[in-house]
């Protein structure tokens, strides 16, 4: 396999950093890491990796698309399962040959920190870009990851101490979902449409979730344009899935715009007086633009049964963990269907009163997932680097 190669930096010096993302959430976090590492060096530094079209505008020449990890979950994951260990192990013998200053693996762990085992004792820093969810289920894999990994970047503050006790550098950098939150109070305010109110459908980023969410959306947005006349839809969308998203939409009764990119995600969000949104970064993503939103999720088959075994927090949404309440309703599962989905989300749709208590809850939640004294991608950045000088303290 012949290595993709690094960009180079502005003067083709500056630590070569390999970054690893495995859907798309992960490949915006890894953009603006990029970013942030770029102006904390002044462009002296290079990249190589894995990544999606929001990694590639920041400069990345991918190895492999990243639709291909895009996928969940251990009935998702079976058909694909031999391509992905055949890219796991192409994916650190490139690594290998290269010989990058430090290598960032973000999130999807079920791909990246296989990847980042198979590194353990090959001479580079080994970094993970947000903590698995070790609150919620598979604790033991703190102890494990502490085994092969230099450093993890927490993106809720209660996380450091799980894996810190472990011996795991773990520091919390915030979320960057926050970083968008400059004039949150403003927001927030009431948003009015001579339109017809506009509803933001998410149903997820991988091909799995949008095919099996879809349905019961359409159902529900159905249910809604009975009781809210003129309502419209927005499906803010990714690479990923767009093409699904299109033919899954095509006899819904209502207008539907499909979008994609961030400044078109960013603007459907400034219209939209609702959300229904899949359970993940997303429901931050709502809350720090301001939208009031109902959470839902449905895996399938056996892959249903398998979460709720181990689950161990009340909630799915990060809004309401970090908030320890339920801001956002939550309908998952059994409960994941247009009849249960409908009643919480009339009422955000016709009552202000509703919509306000959502975004006053919202404030507390980007509150505390902002770092005072930087961006989340900033203090990132610098911990990755503050990492690079301390490995070149130790080999000095």
């Amino acid at each position: 396999m012949t290595a993709v190669p690094a960009t180079e930096a502005a003067d083709g010096q500056g630590p070569l950093v390999f970054l690893i993302a495995g859907e798309p959430s992960g490949d915006l976090l890894g953009a603006r890491l990029m970013a942030a590492l770029k102006a904390e060096t002044g462009g002296a530094v290079r990249f190589a990796g894995i990544g999606g079209e929001e990694m590639i505008g920041e400069g990345l020449q991918s190895l492999y698309p990243l639709h291909e990890f895009a996928v969940m979950g251990f009935i998702e994951v079976v058909p694909h399962l031999f391509r992905i260990i055949r890219r796991i192990y192409q994916t650190a013998a490139a690594v290998r040959a290269q010989r990058p200053d430090v290598v960032v693996t973000i999130d999807s762990p079920s791909f990246t920190l296989e990847v980042a085992q198979r590194l353990k004792g090959a001479g580079m820093p080994l970094v993970h870009y947000v903590a698995p969810q070790v609150w919620a289920w598979k604790a033991g894999r703190a102890k494990r990851m502490a085994r092969y990994l230099d450093r993890i970047l927490a993106l809720l503050p209660f996380e450091p101490p799980l894996f810190e006790k472990h011996g795991l550098k773990t520091p919390f950098v915030g979320h960057p979902a926050v970083e968008s939150a400059a004039g949150a109070e403003q927001r927030m305010a009431e948003r009015t449409s001579a339109d017809g109110p506009l509803l933001a459908v998410l149903p997820g980023s991988r091909k799995t979730e949008v095919r099996k969410l879809l349905p019961v959306f359409a159902a529900t947005v159905a249910a809604l344009a009975e009781k809210h006349p003129g309502l419209r839809v927005v499906i803010p969308t990714v690479e990923t899935v767009e093409t699904v998203v299109r033919e899954g939409i095509g006899n819904w009764p209502v207008p539907v715009t499909v979008v994609r990119g961030a400044e078109a995600r960013a603007a459907a969000f400034a219209e939209a007086q609702a959300a229904l949104a899949a359970s993940g970064t997303v429901a931050l993503e709502l809350a720090v633009a301001g939208v009031p939103a109902v959470v839902a999720y449905r895996l399938s088959g056996i892959g249903a049964l398998l979460p709720a075994k181990g689950l161990k927090v009340p909630y799915v949404s990060l809004v309401n963990l970090v908030a320890g309440r339920l801001v956002q309703p939550e309908l998952l599962q059994a409960h994941c269907k247009a009849e249960k989905l409908v009643g919480p989300l009339d009422r955000l749709l016709s009552d202000p009163a509703a919509r306000r208590a959502q975004r006053e809850a919202y404030l507390e939640v980007v509150r505390a997932l902002t770092p005072g004294d930087a961006t989340p991608s900033q203090r990132a950045a610098r911990e990755v680097l503050a990492l690079l000088g301390d490995q070149r303290k130790a080999a000095g």
